[in-house]
């Protein structure tokens, strides 16, 4: 089991202004049994300036296994695809029985990632393609599709364990926001989609623009699809890269500079600005450095409440043309992908960015797309990647950007994912969809931390409070 990153060092960050903060990101008093890698803070902390490059030190054309093309994969689904053999799904459904039987906490799952022995669940057969797979996100393609995963036979619960368990053969969890989930749930919310400084969009049915996710590795497994669209298209950023350096230099370069400002919409520490500035492309640290990509265009046209104070700058004719051109090349060169139920997609955030389409759902009492999402980090020291950030080498377990503190309920499920099933179903008149969920959801929680998560969530007398 890797060791428990529970120091109170502290680490000092330097903000906008130039003053410098100071931010202890570490909790003594989570619980080990629970969090064996230790807790510490992720999400979007801003680069260390002095190690950021100027665009005349980035490579005018990347080569490698990092840099494909849209063609090469299009009509070749058997060099990104693995099929999940009876054998693997046996191993694995072993593995979730027998961690589920053991009645630890799901959050707890771990392993060594350095030598690929897992503590709380073994996957002897898996293993070694597994080890192949971690380096070939890392360090070639970046992407995967698993098909086949026993999804509707297993249900949430099983599933979730083995998903999170095939997880840790890959990286350590990562919170996904400020509540502390490290497991997400990808559906519509019924949010609105035009609230985007306060509203993170994949909890809507809008189109995400390409983009990378604030950890170094991401995982979708799809439970549920849409009636229409919800549909996946991935590209690698060095492919983009290179074109950008024949066509638009002047783009690539506006794309290096350290006068990006993206949003953080509310999920900070204390001290912190409500946005990081940065660079969208950047270089590793050290010699033969790769180019790093850092994107999302809804994090910083969220921004307008600040720029319109005089706050930060707004963004600039420059910036707006390189932004248009980065999504126009990106969905050019894009890779397209239906995921289907019992697909799992892996994508590395380093070289890879990935855009969904718009989607429509079916009308209850049918199930409404779902996809279960696993932020991933890889530390420098375990083949990750060497970035300019101060915690590019450290285990990422959860977010604890609310001071610090523990949260309360340290759940997988938001509060708002039970209620938007309870809005979704509650005039069904045979509410046989929402109750079976209910129950399987209950035992899932109780997995997570015990007797401790339960109560008015899982009440079906509270039902008609939660709409």
């Amino acid at each position: 089991m890797a060791p428990a990153l529970t120091t109170s060092t502290a680490h000092t960050i330097q903000n906008v202004s130039g003053k410098t903060l100071t931010n202890s990101r570490f909790n003594n008093n989570a619980p080990q049994h629970v969090f064996p890698d230790g807790i510490k803070t992720s999400g979007q902390l801003p680069p260390i300036y002095d190690q950021l490059r100027p665009y005349s030190t980035f490579p005018k054309e990347i080569t490698g296994p990092t840099v494909w093309k849209s063609e090469d994969y299009k009509d070749n689904p058997e060099r990104w695809t693995h099929p999940f053999e009876d054998v693997e799904i046996e191993e694995l459904g072993e593995a979730a029985d027998a961690f589920i039987k053991s009645g630890r906490d799901l959050t707890g799952i771990a392993k060594v990632v350095a030598v690929l022995i897992s503590d709380d669940f073994p996957l002897p057969k898996l293993e070694r393609f597994l080890t192949s797979m971690r380096t070939e996100l890392l360090n070639g393609k970046g992407f995967i599709l698993f098909k086949k995963f026993p999804v509707q036979q297993w249900g949430l619960h099983k599933s979730a364990v083995a998903y999170m368990g095939l997880g840790t053969y890959l990286g350590y969890f990562v919170s996904q926001n400020g509540k502390g989930h490290v497991l997400g749930h990808v559906k519509d919310l019924g949010e609105d989609a035009t609230a985007i400084d306060r509203v993170r969009i994949y909890r809507t049915n809008a189109r995400q623009y390409f983009h990378a996710d604030d950890s170094d590795v991401v995982g979708l497994l799809c439970v549920a699809r849409a009636l229409e669209g919800g549909e996946s298209d991935i590209v690698s950023s060095h492919h983009v890269w290179n074109v950008l350096q024949r066509e638009r230099p002047d783009v690539a370069e506006t794309l290096t500079q350290p006068i990006w400002y993206f949003d953080r919409k509310g999920e900070t520490s204390k001290g912190q600005e409500d946005w990081i500035r940065t660079a969208v492309f950047y270089l590793e640290t050290g010699p033969d450095g790769r180019v790093y990509s850092k994107w999302d265009p809804y994090y910083i046209r969220s921004l307008t409440r600040f720029s319109d104070k005089g706050l930060i700058p707004p963004l600039s004719p420059a910036q707006e043309e390189a932004a248009s051109v980065l999504e126009e090349t990106c969905a050019r060169l894009s890779l397209h992908m239906i995921l289907e139920v019992g697909d799992i997609q892996f994508l590395s955030n380093c070289h890879v960015l990935h855009a969904r389409t718009a989607y429509k759902d079916y009308a209850p009492p049918a199930p409404r797309r779902h996809l279960m999402r696993l932020w991933l980090a890889t530390p420098e020291d375990e083949g990750g990647w060497r970035l300019p950030f101060e915690d590019c080498n450290e285990k990422k377990r959860v977010c604890l950007s609310r001071g610090h503190k523990l949260p309360k309920d340290m759940r997988l499920l938001g509060d708002e994912y039970v209620k938007s099933e309870f809005r979704a179903h509650r005039d069904v008149e045979n509410p046989v969809h929402i109750i079976g969920f209910l129950t399987e959801w209950q035992m899932y929680a109780q997995q997570l931390e015990g007797d401790s998560w339960r109560g008015e969530h899982m009440d079906r007398s509270k039902i008609d409070k939660m709409s």
